[in-house]
């Protein structure tokens, strides 16, 4: 059998400083991996609320053509400065086959 050796406390002192490095990155490696599951679930939300804001734009956007269209039909053609309310309607040429009024 072969006799045993004794480690210098210098050597044991380098491998218990390798050991701790060791641990070091495993709980940094760690803290690091929760961080980027909690980014991504941060960017997961921020995706659905962009797809929602999507939505509700869409969905404007078709309420303004449907107000447009109901005041073309109540008021005619014409342009509105929305900061005095004032609407102006536009003159439309007379048709063909109809006189101009004298």
């Amino acid at each position: 059998m072969a006799e045993s050796i004794k480690f210098t406390a210098e050597e044991l002192k380098s491998l218990q400083e390798i050991q701790n490095q060791y641990q070091t990155k495993t709980i940094e490696f760690g803290q690091m991996k929760v961080q980027k599951i909690l980014l991504t679930q941060q960017l997961d939300s921020l995706e659905r609320q962009m797809e929602q804001m999507e939505v509700d734009y869409t969905n404007i956007q078709q309420t303004e053509r449907e107000l447009v269209k109901t005041l073309n039909e109540k008021y005619g053609p014409g342009s509105l400065d929305p900061s005095t309310g004032t609407f102006t309607p536009v003159q439309e040429p007379p048709k063909a086959n109809q006189t101009p009024p004298v």
